[in-house]
């Protein structure tokens, strides 16, 4: 069943969820490369122990992360996987990954598959969580990740895209206090993502809005032209109602109600109330420069 593929996934304190993930790839990648930040339990012992290339960076943000996996890994396969060290494929995909590589004509170099995401063990069917569908399987040298803070994708610089129906499980079995802590980080870099559209003080990667296309593209344009023009935590509280009610959140039980409303509500009131926070750091300053040395002093990140 192995195909020529490298799987990559990135890892800090992931010894309860490694071993899962790469059992889930090893039968039909070829090489497993994890690029980890330093753990300090046992991902390397496992990762090794079950064959994968283990290497070590320091993390500054996903983005910045994989990129440096793609550079300095010395990937030799025609085709690379990106897995997260908490997800998992499940058998239908590993076939069908198999059988439309050796189908695959020149033009197509990239894949899209779905993802099924799981909370406290419920798979969470509705309210727009699934299917989602993600650029996961790529051609070396045609993709690349954007280098943004939150929300980064991987596109394609030339060639054709196809879409499998099979599904990456992601299904985290850290517990709810690490669930929260986990979102309060996302929210920080969220609200880096939503400052920078007003203040253009970082790097703006605008790959995404030019090549890709599909879903990942729809939900960029609504958040960046949309949700971040509504009035701070009014938004919050209309998604999280589009996601329970129109989008038949409810139907995902008592369970459902706790992600839909952990998920879409508080964690983006969170994401609003670290920019009302910024904003009073920033005060009247308007040039780019300034504003990133105030973040950058009071967040202690290298941005």
């Amino acid at each position: 069943m192995k195909t020529d593929i490298t799987a990559i996934i990135l890892t800090f304190n992931e010894s309860q969820h490694i071993k899962r993930c790469i059992e889930s790839v090893r039968d039909f990648c070829s090489n497993i490369v994890v690029v980890d930040s330093y753990s300090t339990d046992d991902t390397k012992i496992i990762a090794e122990n079950l064959g994968a290339k283990f290497l070590q960076n320091p993390w500054l943000n996903y983005a910045n992360q994989f990129q440096w996996a793609l550079d300095n890994a010395s990937i030799d396969t025609e085709w690379v996987f990106r897995i997260d060290a908490d997800e998992y494929v499940e058998a239908n995909l590993k076939r069908e990954i198999v059988k439309a590589l050796s189908q695959a004509d020149e033009e197509v170099c990239g894949f899209f598959v779905r993802r099924k995401y799981i909370f406290l063990g419920r798979w969470m069917r509705h309210g727009a969580m699934y299917p989602i569908e993600v650029l996961r399987l790529f051609r070396r040298g045609s993709g690349r990740i954007e280098q943004r803070w939150m929300d980064e994708h991987i596109v394609l610089e030339w060639g054709r895209s196809c879409r499998l129906q099979g599904n990456i499980v992601d299904d985290n079995l850290n517990n709810v206090s690490w669930w929260i802590e986990k979102h309060n980080g996302y929210a920080t870099r969220e609200m880096l993502d939503l400052l920078n559209l007003k203040y253009g003080f970082m790097f703006s990667d605008d790959v995404m809005t030019q090549q890709a296309h599909g879903q990942a593209k729809v939900k960029r344009w609504l958040k960046t032209t949309v949700y971040a023009k509504l009035p701070m935590f009014v938004r919050p509280l209309l998604y999280f109602l589009y996601r329970y009610f129109l989008k038949l959140g409810f139907l995902d039980g008592v369970k459902g109600f706790a992600f839909h409303f952990m998920q879409g509500c508080w964690y983006r009131c969170l994401v609003d109330l670290k920019m009302l926070e910024a904003e009073i750091w920033i005060g009247d300053e308007q040039e780019p420069a300034i504003i990133k040395a105030i973040l950058k002093a009071k967040l202690r990140l290298a941005l």
